[in-house]
């Protein structure tokens, strides 16, 4: 029978989705700026998974996670959806305002733009009526391209447009000091805000084409100042309207992670267990005639009457009337090898065990090893300042074994135990 056709892959399916939903909790919980309170496991309140309403427990328990990963993936979609909206309308008031502050600058250099010319050209515009066409002619034929982009891109795209319009443009830039916060990430932004001045529409629909392929965002300006001046108070209005929102949707969310937090622990101890339960089943031989559970293996003679009062101790807890049989059976197989060791000797052992296993009732090397592995270690390292430091970190870890063995240090305290 392979994994996938033994009786009880249904229900570790269903664990292994309440245990992604648990790490879903404890991932957003985790990527909160402000900390979420977690209550600890001794202070939270146990759920009862074992005795007649055990399985009541579970499906109860799956459907409560079902829930808070639907509400808490909502909000999480409302709140990217109403960031990315902010995000475009901050950007928005920014281009309109740059913009405004370029046509101003603009406008007030206007009257000086012939001043600058030769006395011998300055006649020709010199006539009230043409001068009047001329600056309605600059008014008119007004055509241009704003949008933001980010800040590091300024250079390349400056270059692009430069070799793809052959110097047919003009464009202007300005830094937008606040930085653009991405609320997933928690990265920051730097952007500018650029408008580019061109003639024609194959030219300006070039430069749309280059914008777009290095990431920025175009927003249509009106040239009139007026028709800005009401977008502008547009785009701020709804801006206002909908950070209140987001807001609103930020502490309900962070309201929804606290309550995820007082229950984290205890629904990762069950997630846990019922897994480690449903996989050690899983080991069994389903008897469907019979109803019951069929294991075979090897264990260590000495160690059966530990097995049955660990049997009867169990059936006790789970309050079942059908206590479990352990039978002894008589096989000519021959037995696994099976070494029994203390925190002293499963070091020796576990060196010995790297280079092979003693067969069943063969002689253990390992015993060996205890004597000659430290004696051919001073073989090697034969210098008594080399011997001292390493007495005295052997001598710190054994006297501070109690100390070290409770910090969590991953593959560290496993090397330690050996």
């Amino acid at each position: 029978v392979n994994p996938f056709q033994r009786s009880f892959v249904g229900e570790i399916r269903r664990i292994d989705e309440m245990g992604r939903r648990v790490r879903f909790f404890s991932t957003q919980i985790d990527k909160e700026k402000d900390v979420i309170p977690i209550r600890p496991l001794y202070d939270s309140a146990p759920l009862i998974t074992v005795g007649p309403r055990a399985a009541q427990t579970i499906d109860e328990l799956d459907v409560t996670l079902a829930e808070h990963e639907s509400r808490l993936v909502k909000m999480n979609e409302s709140y990217q959806t109403l960031s990315d909206r902010t995000k475009e309308l901050i950007e928005a008031r920014h281009v309109l305002r740059e913009t405004a502050v370029f046509f101003d600058k603009a406008q007030g250099q206007q009257s000086t733009i012939r001043t600058s010319f030769d006395d011998s050209s300055a006649p020709l515009l010199q006539h009230d009526e043409r001068e009047a066409q001329y600056s309605a002619g600059i008014q008119f034929d007004l055509e241009f391209v704003s949008g933001t982009i980010d800040r590091a891109r300024i250079p390349t795209f400056e270059r692009v447009l430069w070799r793809v319009l052959r110097g047919n443009l003009y464009m202007n830039h300005t830094d937008i000091v606040e930085p653009f916060v991405d609320p997933i990430t928690g990265e920051e932004t730097r952007k500018n805000v650029f408008i580019i001045f061109a003639h024609g529409d194959a030219l300006l629909a070039k430069i749309r084409k280059v914008a777009e392929s290095m990431g920025a965002t175009l927003y249509p300006i009106d040239p009139n100042a007026d028709k800005r001046a009401v977008s502008l108070r547009e785009v701020t209005n709804r801006l206002e309207d909908i950070q209140a929102v987001l807001y609103n949707t930020g502490v309900n969310r962070r309201s929804e992670l606290v309550k995820l937090g007082e229950n984290l622990r205890s629904w990762q101890d069950v997630v846990r267990k019922e897994k480690m339960i449903f996989e050690t089943l899983n080991l069994f031989n389903y008897d469907v005639r019979r109803k019951m559970l069929i294991a075979e293996g090897w264990v260590p003679t000495r160690d059966i009457t530990n097995i049955q009062i660990a049997l009867r101790h169990a059936t006790e807890e789970s309050g079942t009337n059908m206590p479990p049989i352990l039978q002894e059976l008589r096989t000519h197989k021959t037995p696994p090898t099976f070494i029994r060791t203390n925190k002293f000797t499963i070091g020796f052992q576990t060196i010995m065990d790297s280079y092979g296993t003693a067969k069943y009732q063969e002689t253990n090397p390992g015993l060996f090893a205890i004597v000659t592995f430290p004696f051919l270690f001073a073989v090697m390292f034969g210098d008594i300042g080399h011997g001292f430091i390493i007495f005295c970190a052997a001598l710190y870890m054994i006297l501070s074994e109690r100390k070290l063995g409770r910090l969590d240090l991953g593959e560290v305290r496993t090397l330690y135990k050996w």
